[in-house]
């Protein structure tokens, strides 16, 4: 008896630790998105996984210096893309989704398609991602510069190291208005906060949202890789994707 307990004992402590190895970055447009997809993931194959979030590019930075990732999902194909012809990854990357942008406020702000609003004197932060690091920041530059509104505004932005920075932004009052993902405000923790529009998206190039494996040493890791890569891009990974926003 005393043997079996301590087999099963043994046995659990061992699956705990394969359901723990899971390891996944996360661009922060994806932020919400990923935890849902993390919660049906491990419902489906009792595997857990840990995100990490941040901007796409300090994100890839981390893993071409060595940073313990398993996936990554970023806000673009550009730095998978980077990552996989560094050898860092099993197969080149693929678009898992594709992300829009939206305008949100949540002062006692009127938005308008045309994004005038951004030019009122009501209007003295506006938040964005920074182009340089995160794809949504890259993409509000570029409706900015076809609406000729950049150096309208120039003095009026500020910049965020990530989507998840420049949704604290707004929602701590720093910014007025920000520009943000649209899978950030269809969240139920966020749904009710305010009011958004969403942004022409003839107006910025699509933001093609890609995955990766990072290459790893240990098995069990990769497997377990490989089953959540496989989930994102199954029916019901594609369902909550559709939830949040992403085509």
């Amino acid at each position: 008896m005393k043997y079996l307990l301590c087999c099963g004992v043994s046995l659990l402590f061992t699956l705990t630790c394969f359901a723990q190895q899971l390891h996944i970055a996360v661009a922060a447009n994806a932020q919400f998105v990923a935890s849902k997809l993390k919660e049906a993931f491990k419902k489906e194959t009792g595997i857990n996984a840990e995100l990490t979030i941040g901007s796409s590019g300090k994100l890839t930075a981390q893993i071409q210096q060595g940073a313990p990732f398993n996936v990554f999902l970023s806000a673009d194909m550009k730095y998978p893309e980077e990552l996989y012809n560094n050898g860092l990854t099993t197969a080149k990357p693929q678009v898992y989704a594709y992300g829009a942008l939206v305008l949100w406020v949540v002062k006692d702000i009127e938005l308008t398609s045309t994004l005038s609003i951004l030019l009122s004197k009501t209007v003295q932060k506006i938040a964005i991602a920074n182009p340089k690091l995160a794809p949504y920041g890259e993409a509000a530059v570029q409706v900015l510069t076809k609406q000729n509104l950049l150096s309208r505004v120039q003095q009026k932005l500020v910049y965020g190291e990530s989507i998840a920075q420049v949704n604290q932004y707004l929602l701590s009052g720093a910014a007025d208005v920000a520009f943000t993902a649209k899978s950030v405000v269809l969240d139920p923790a966020v749904s009710n906060k305010g009011k958004w529009i969403e942004v022409n998206p003839k107006w910025y190039n699509p933001i093609a949202q890609g995955i990766v494996i990072i290459k790893q040493q240990d098995a069990r890791e990769t497997s377990a890789a490989n089953k959540f890569y496989q989930f994102v891009f199954s029916k019901q990974g594609k369902d909550i994707l559709k939830k949040y926003g992403y085509r």
